[in-house]
């Protein structure tokens, strides 16, 4: 399960110089932004939260035959020709 906490946001001059602390503060206080010019980048997770993330990923086959069911589901077709058009 994803612990929720507060994310804590870096620049990632500032990560780079402080790595062991941005990975202590994963593992203890949650996932860790890490931005670039303003923008987010990368989060940082703890390796449980992680885990928890990966765990419910459904595998394609699952995914596919998850959708709704369509045994019941008829279309009726069309029976118009067109329209006569003048060569």
């Amino acid at each position: 399960m994803v612990r929720k906490r507060r994310t804590t946001t870096w620049q990632v001059h500032e990560a780079k110089a402080r790595f062991g602390e941005v990975v202590e503060r994963a593992s203890t206080e949650g996932p860790q932004t890490i931005t670039r010019h303003g923008a987010e980048r990368v989060v940082m997770l703890s390796i449980e939260d992680y885990r928890a993330l990966v765990a419910h990923k459904p595998d394609f086959r699952a995914y596919l035959l998850g959708g709704p069911k369509l045994d019941d589901f008829s279309i009726e077709r069309d029976r118009d020709t067109g329209r006569k058009i003048a060569l």
